[in-house]
């Protein structure tokens, strides 16, 4: 089934949708490295803030794969 929206409607939607996850994700992310991560040995450190840097992406390819589909 197709969606009836187009296209440039489901980028206004899907960036909505993006910035909301981002303004929940990034506080949550700061959270968790303050908390958690200070402690760690620095080598570990940079592991774990590249891993959060780039996690945010993976909940949101399906947002972004429905965003870029072209109009039926």
């Amino acid at each position: 089934m197709r969606s009836a929206l187009r296209r440039r409607t489901r980028t206004l939607i899907g960036t909505v949708g993006l910035i909301a996850f981002v303004m929940l994700y990034a506080p949550l992310a700061m959270a968790l490295a303050d908390s958690r991560i200070s402690q760690l040995h620095p080598a570990l450190q940079t592991v774990v803030y590249c891993i959060l840097g780039i996690a945010w992406i993976f909940p949101l390819m399906p947002l972004i794969r429905w965003m870029e589909r072209p109009d039926a």
